[in-house]
């Protein structure tokens, strides 16, 4: 491999190694895909107990306080509004009206502090630059989420202030002279902490997590499933440059404020067409499907209303097996004419197969709130 490409190894990939994990390279980064209990065995793991996962290929950016009106210029959310050690979900949006990427903003005493896609990360950098003064990239630190319905035990044991922390809640808090950044979401649809670390205390913490009865650690294949399962999207699939926040289900991100008619309505890329689709409906729209039999309907799968249709009605844009559910399950993106109960048709090798719509989520959320 040329060594211009090969992928960076995470803060703690001995760590990994040592736990027996099997590694693919994913957006730049050689990343824990499974351990020895498996995709399956994790997924399940995480939805009864707590799963530890490193995320530290995320992108971490600090900005001024003081940025936050120009930030506004830049995501169709409430920023300005944002209470300290409070975070809300966002998205970078374009002139046309699609995603150039999706991320979580939090707001500290000192700091807007904001996670963005690996993927994204070198253009999300370069476009707050552009727009926003005092950009900080943030290095040095690994970032780790604990989730499951066992994570707020686990994590308290050795941060007992974990407890208390509501959903969506981002506070600072002290492990052995460590500054932790930590906020209770996550990407699995379960309760959990996504928590920023120095590297050097990375390992350290994250021995002591494990050596929870409780905690395992869980990989990349098992967190798709499990975000799938809870119904959210995936940037470069579910929403993308050329799918609109409202297109992809995202729509209940935009707060009131920044609608029309509210105190700060507009005023970011692609607003003309963002609100209009708020007010008047999108042209397509996200739904969840469960197509019939075992074989999932991966992403790309053109999607038909009726079995012998030449036209399709839309595509599946991620897909695989349910664990928790016990079938396979997909996201899709169709044509809002498309009456919500009609039954549609994938196209799989040639094959026209019924799949079901079907409400999202998959699995119940289980966030504290």
């Amino acid at each position: 491999m040329d060594g211009a490409t090969d992928p960076k190894n995470l803060p703690l990939a001995a760590l990994h190694a040592e736990l027996g994990a099997k590694f693919v390279p994913f957006a730049g980064w050689s990343m824990p895909v499974q351990y020895a209990r498996g995709v399956m065995g994790e997924h399940q793991w995480t939805r009864e107990n707590a799963g530890l996962f490193d995320v530290s290929h995320m992108g971490q950016v600090r900005l001024p306080l003081g940025a936050d009106t120009a930030l506004e210029t830049l995501v169709p959310v409430d920023v300005i509004g944002l209470a300290e050690g409070r975070q809300r979900y966002a998205m970078f949006t374009n002139d046309a009206g699609g995603v150039l990427d999706d991320l979580m903003i939090a707001r500290h005493a000192d700091a807007l502090f904001l996670v963005v896609n690996a993927a994204c990360h070198a253009e999300d950098v370069a476009h707050l630059h552009a727009h926003i003064e005092g950009v900080e990239e943030v290095s040095g630190r690994a970032l780790l989420a604990l989730q499951g319905p066992k994570a707020a035990e686990a994590l308290a044991t050795i941060l007992p202030a974990a407890r208390d922390m509501r959903f969506m809640d981002s506070h600072v808090v002290d492990w052995n002279g460590a500054a932790l950044w930590i906020s209770r979401s996550g990407y699995t649809g379960e309760d959990g902490f996504e928590i920023s670390i120095p590297d050097e205390a990375a390992e350290p913490f994250a021995r002591s997590l494990l050596s929870d009865d409780r905690v395992e650690p869980i990989g990349l294949g098992a967190r798709d499933a499990l975000r799938m399962e809870a119904g959210l999207p995936l940037y470069g699939q579910d929403m993308s440059e050329t799918i609109s926040p409202v297109e992809a289900g995202q729509a209940w991100a935009i707060g009131k404020i920044r609608r029309t008619g509210g105190d700060r309505a507009g005023g970011f890329p692609g607003a003309d067409t963002i609100l209009d689709q708020l007010t008047n409906g999108a042209p397509r729209r996200r739904v969840g499907l469960k197509p019939e039999g075992r074989a999932p309907m991966r992403d790309g799968v053109e999607l038909y209303d009726s079995a012998d249709a030449t036209d399709p009605i839309g595509h599946v844009t991620s897909g695989g097996f349910g664990p928790t559910v016990g079938h396979p399950i997909a996201l899709g993106l169709i044509d809002a004419s498309v009456p919500k109960d009609a039954p549609l048709y994938g196209d799989v090798r040639g094959k026209r197969l019924p799949v079901t719509q079907t409400t999202l989520p998959f699995t119940p959320h289980g966030y504290k709130r």
